[in-house]
């Protein structure tokens, strides 16, 4: 592992790392997301991604930032694929970002600035080109089809690098790749509920519960 670029890694946010499940808006109606971070707080979950291809993403990532106290709810952006996009998400109010794919100079663009990374990766060389860039944990994408196996095979070789599985996950599948060593993972459009307060609460009680040790 390359130590110099460790000594600049981000840490995970801890609100990740306890809370273990990142929601995930892509395509949201922007008038609905302050009532789903709402919703998100309250039942619990930790951090609110915002996809840079969604309508007025960055507006909406920087209303969320000025609203919400990111001791309570992290807002991120996801979707990232170039620095340009990453610095204008930063400056919009951003504390993590994530991409589908592995690109080591937006990874570095944010290691260098403290900013938390999450690159997307599918296969263990993406994994280690990842990390030795300085990504905070690896998005593994899209989980559904590499499967909880593919988690515990990676924990072997690369026991440091924390692993997000993105993609397909559900709330009958989240529990496997906990089981097989995954950091955290991100949920999409069924988590999210529509919009709808009491659903999310619902639905994301119903995730906790799920989980190994149930909620923390």
């Amino acid at each position: 592992m390359d130590e110099s670029r460790a000594r600049v890694r981000p840490p995970v946010p801890e609100l990740i790392r306890v809370g273990r499940i990142v929601a995930i808006g892509r395509n949201l109606d922007p008038a609905t997301l302050p009532t789903i971070a709402d919703g998100l707080r309250a039942a619990g979950i930790p951090a609110f991604e915002i996809t840079l291809n969604s309508l007025d993403a960055l507006d909406s990532i920087a209303a969320l930032a000025a609203r919400f106290d990111p001791e309570e709810i992290l807002i991120g952006a996801g979707t990232v694929l170039e620095p340009a996009q990453a610095s204008a998400a930063v400056d919009a109010g951003a504390r993590f970002l994530v991409m589908p794919n592995t690109d080591p100079e937006i990874i570095r663009w944010a290691a260098e600035r403290g900013i938390p990374a999450f690159p997307g990766a599918f296969t263990p060389t993406e994994i280690m080109a990842a990390w030795r860039a300085g990504a905070a944990a690896v998005k593994l994408f899209p989980a559904s089809a590499a499967g909880p196996t593919f988690v515990r095979e990676m924990r072997g070789p690369f026991p440091e690098i924390p692993l997000i599985p993105v993609g397909g996950v559900t709330v009958e599948t989240a529990p496997s790749f906990f089981d097989a060593g995954a950091l955290a993972v991100g949920m999409g459009s069924w988590l999210t509920g529509g919009g709808d307060p009491a659903t999310i609460r619902e639905r994301a009680a119903q995730l906790i519960a799920a989980l190994p040790g149930g909620a923390r």
